[in-house]
């Protein structure tokens, strides 16, 4: 799910080819709601301008599409559920599909009498910028913002997935309302760390991790080699 990246004068402008909270949805519906008596697994296919995610089975028997699109669900594999939810994939049954339709139309869902399908266009535009422009990775070095005193002390703090108290501790910080606006907050916006449960923001397990721009910016900054 690449990031197209147009620097200009007064900001940076960035649009990622598909929504990552509708695709991360999609394929979590797909695997959990696939009808596996068929012996059919989901199908995902990548093409130029969209990604097509197909799992066997119609909807279940009086189920209408109006209250599947509607938030309404019937899990088809209950234990599949029950493990999804344990780990934190899902938070609750039928939440994805308006998760789905906050970045996509209800057009994207095509059902037939065996399958379901749901079509996600790449942002309208990428292919034609793309080609003029020419897509860049995230971070690039000409693009790349000076992290703060605060944000680099914090990036060399952490260490593989470290929850929020285990870093304050680490700084020596005490004050939780510090921490988070001139430490997490930044690194998060910057892309620079990313949480380890993005759907649950709030969750007692949730941790912070470096992402490849927050690798990146250490390098830069010669804080790692």
């Amino acid at each position: 799910n690449r990031t197209f990246t147009r620097i200009t004068s007064r900001e940076r402008l960035e649009r990622r080819l598909l929504d990552p909270t509708a695709v991360r949805e999609a394929v979590i519906n797909a695997v959990v709601h696939n009808d596996y008596t068929r012996e059919v697994p989901p199908k995902f296919e990548l093409f130029s301008d969209r990604l097509e995610i197909t799992s066997a089975g119609s909807l279940p028997q009086g189920f209408s599409q109006k209250e599947f699109l509607s938030g309404y669900s019937v899990p088809r594999n209950k234990e599949l559920m029950r493990v999804f939810k344990d780990i934190h994939l899902v938070e609750q049954l039928g939440s994805g599909v308006p998760r789905i339709l906050q970045a996509y139309d209800a057009s994207a869902f095509r059902f037939t009498e065996n399958f379901l399908r749901i079509v996600l266009p790449f942002a309208e535009g990428y292919a034609t910028e793309t080609t003029e422009h020419s897509a860049t990775p995230e971070v690039t070095p000409e693009a790349t913002p000076e992290a703060t005193p605060e944000v680099t002390r914090l990036l060399c703090a952490l260490k593989g997935e470290m929850p929020r108290l285990e870093l304050q501790e680490k700084l020596g910080l005490k004050d939780p309302d510090y921490f988070r606006e001139a430490y997490i907050n930044p690194a998060l916006k910057s892309r620079w760390i990313e949480l380890t449960i993005p759907e649950s923001p709030r969750s007692p397990k949730q941790k912070y991790r470096l992402t490849q721009a927050g690798r990146h910016i250490m390098l830069v900054n010669g804080l790692i080699s």
